[in-house]
Order: C-alpha cells, then sequence, then structure tokens
C-alpha cells in the first residue's frame, strides 16, 4: 500500500505533463493552421507569433528572416514593427507625466518655445498623443528633411478642424509627443528608450538603432516582389515608427500591459494612462498609443476599427471628459508596419490573452486582424462576438 502510495505523485505529475502537451499540441495546430495560409497567400518570407495565455509565453516561428541566406526566423529574430512602435512612445510620454516632467494638459509650446505664435503653441500635448490636434496629415511632406525644415513646418502649419473635434492619424502628431517627451526629460529619444523604458519592461533586445553586434538578427523585409527592403530614415522615425525587436520582447510588453503588478510603480501608472480613453472615434476609444474595444467584438467589427479610413482620412472624435478608466471587459489593439514589415499586438487583460505577430512583409491589416482573431476566439470560446 505505501509503494503504491508513493507512485502517486509521480502519477499525477505525468498526467499533468501529458495534459500540457496535450494543450501545447492543440495550441501548435491552431496557430498552423491559422497561420500558413496567410503567409502563402501574401507570399510572407517569415513570421514570428507569441502568445501569453494566463501568464505562460508560447513562440511559434516561420519561413526565414532572409530570402538569401534562408535565415530561418525564431523568436529572437529582429523585425521592424513601424506603428506598433505608437504605444512604446506614448509609455515613455505617459511615465513623462508620472514624474512631473510632462504634463499632458500642457500645450506644446509650454515645451517647445519655438512654438509660440504658431498654430500649435495651445495645443495640448493630449491632443498631439491622441491625433486630434486639428489635421496634422499622416506623414510631414517631402521637404521636411532636418530639424530645422520640421520645425519651420509645425510652424506654418495650419489646422483643418479645432483641435479636438476630430481624430486624423498622423506620425507627426504623435512624434512630436515623443520628441517633447525626450525634450522634457533631459535625454535625446533613442537613448531614453534604449536606457530607460526598454530596460524597466524587460525588453532586452529592443532597439532603435540595431547594434552591429545584433544585425545578424535582423531580418530583412520585403516588397511585394520581394526585394529586401528596411526602414528609410526620417524626421522623428524613432518616436513613431522606430523600434526595432523581436517576438519575445514584444510579448513581456503585451504581459506588461496585461498584469502590470510586477513593474516600478511609475511605471505602473505610466501603462494606465497609455489604456484610458481620451477620444470615441466610431466604436474605437483612443486610448495612448492604443486603440480600445469593448470585447467581445466581432471580426467585421475590429477589421472596420483598422480599416483604411479610420488611418487616412478625419474622423470625427468625442472627448471623454473625464477620461474613461479602463473598463473590465476590454480589447486592446495596435497595427504598424513600414515597406517591408507588418505587425500587430493584441490583448484581452480580462481573459489574460494576448497575442503578437510580427512578419517580414507588410500584408493587409484585415488580414492580421482576421488571423489574430480566429486565435483569440478558439482560445476564449466563451467571448461569443456579437
Amino acid at each position: 500500500m505505501y509503494a503504491k502510495l508513493s507512485t502517486l505523485p509521480a502519477l499525477l505529475a505525468a498526467l499533468a505533463f501529458g495534459t500540457a502537451a496535450h494543450a501545447d499540441d492543440t495550441l501548435q495546430s491552431l496557430v498552423d493552421a491559422t497561420i500558413r495560409p496567410v503567409m502563402a497567400e501574401y507570399d510572407i518570407a517569415g513570421m514570428a507569433v507569441a502568445i501569453s495565455q494566463n501568464g505562460q509565453a508560447h513562440y511559434f516561428n516561420y519561413g526565414v528572416a532572409r530570402l538569401d541566406d534562408q535565415q530561418p526566423v525564431t523568436s529572437d529574430t529582429l523585425f521592424e514593427i513601424g506603428s506598433l512602435s505608437k504605444p512604446l512612445t506614448a509609455t515613455l510620454a505617459a511615465l513623462a507625466q508620472t514624474t512631473g516632467k510632462l504634463p499632458l494638459m500642457d500645450s506644446a509650446g509650454q515645451h517647445w518655445p519655438e512654438l509660440r505664435g504658431s498654430q500649435l503653441e495651445h495645443t495640448s500635448l493630449l491632443n498631439l498623443g491622441t491625433y486630434t490636434a486639428g489635421g496634422l496629415p499622416l506623414q510631414f511632406p517631402d521637404n521636411v528633411t532636418d530639424p530645422a525644415s520640421m520645425l519651420t513646418y509645425y510652424r506654418q502649419w495650419q489646422p483643418e478642424h479645432i483641435a479636438g473635434t476630430h481624430r486624423r492619424y498622423s506620425n507627426p502628431s504623435i512624434g512630436l509627443l515623443g520628441y517633447l517627451a525626450a525634450r522634457s526629460m533631459g535625454q535625446p529619444f533613442p537613448a531614453l528608450m534604449e536606457g530607460t523604458l526598454f530596460p524597466a519592461l524587460g525588453m532586452s533586445h529592443s532597439y532603435i538603432q540595431v547594434p552591429a553586434a545584433q544585425m545578424p538578427r535582423y531580418a530583412y523585409g520585403y516588397s511585394k516582389d520581394n526585394q529586401p527592403l528596411r526602414v528609410s530614415p526620417g524626421m522623428l522615425d524613432a518616436e513613431a515608427y522606430g523600434v526595432k525587436t523581436n517576438a519575445k520582447d514584444m510579448l513581456r510588453f503585451v504581459q506588461a500591459n496585461i498584469s502590470p503588478a510586477g513593474l516600478n510603480p511609475d511605471l505602473q501608472r505610466a501603462i494606465g494612462i497609455t489604456h484610458a480613453g481620451y477620444y470615441r472615434v466610431g466604436e474605437m476609444t483612443q486610448g495612448l498609443g492604443w486603440e480600445r474595444y469593448p470585447y467581445p467584438i466581432s471580426l467585421e467589427r475590429l477589421q472596420a476599427g483598422n480599416s483604411p479610413a479610420i488611418a487616412l482620412e478625419s474622423q470625427p472624435a468625442t472627448r471623454l471628459l473625464p477620461p474613461e478608466l479602463e473598463p473590465s471587459d476590454s480589447l486592446f489593439n495596435k497595427t504598424g508596419s513600414t515597406g517591408g514589415f507588418g505587425a500587430y499586438a493584441v490583448f484581452v487583460p480580462s481573459q489574460q490573452l494576448g497575442l503578437v505577430m510580427l512578419a517580414n512583409k507588410n500584408y493587409p491589416n484585415a488580414a492580421r486582424i482576421k488571423a489574430a482573431h480566429t486565435i483569440l476566439a478558439e482560445l476564449d470560446k466563451d467571448a461569443t462576438a456579437h
């Protein structure tokens, strides 16, 4: 009898291992069945997928980081994430607010005296971070090539709308927020990201400028005809779309947003600031960097909120006063692209679910969202979309 009882812990451990292995196999099958057809349809060379479920990380890698040498994608492969950098920029700006250096209700002119006398002088930093400054465009004009021409552009810019009435997605808008956050903190933006924010988040292989020692891990992006591409330099590129990172680090960032309790108190508060709702645009609530939706949500509604119209056109926006705290059931997401890369991150804190998809091709947002929605819906079958 005692001999039989002594085998019970081993038996239970074996059963638990078998259950976990089955769950991993099921997840692998789900991700394979979802991702491989997307790669085939859009001729994507390589993808890294990372999933957080109840605090556990799972990684799935496909294809190659470089077509020339057929280097396989791993969870350490560095990808450009484009505008998925914006929640990180927003987190740095929110951290500047929590430490008293950059109150988001301050005006741009308070933190950059050269803007005084311009239309942006009295525009709030919150307007810049939520794309509601009055119609700043998606990109700078081609003649903005250096700090002097950038300042000239901002000083001469004329709004299309009263600030706070419309949202127009804009790199010069949130890019200026990042620039002013760095000014307030007394260091260059890249140094703050690489020396302060990334280490605080546990993102040990994330960069604005990829160091020489890490270049072998840096994937090539590819154009539609599979010509190799890397992001081109531009004004405020670091602030708006400049992060290069891997699936492990991006999942750490997502996990920090799902459950920030282990972070330092200032960073916990900063993440809360990025999750708050400041403007309503259709069904989407604009946070700082992140875009928020009620959960559960149908595929069609999530795709509509990430449509070209939302990205390229001015949309009426309703100010939320006071800012709306994160509801208990919310989905947060953000897409990101450069010429040769396509990224997507989505998480549902109440379900302890998060997903990161990094690809070395810029493929349609609708396809990214469909793939992610398929995986999340399967992982949370109780969330019936409506």
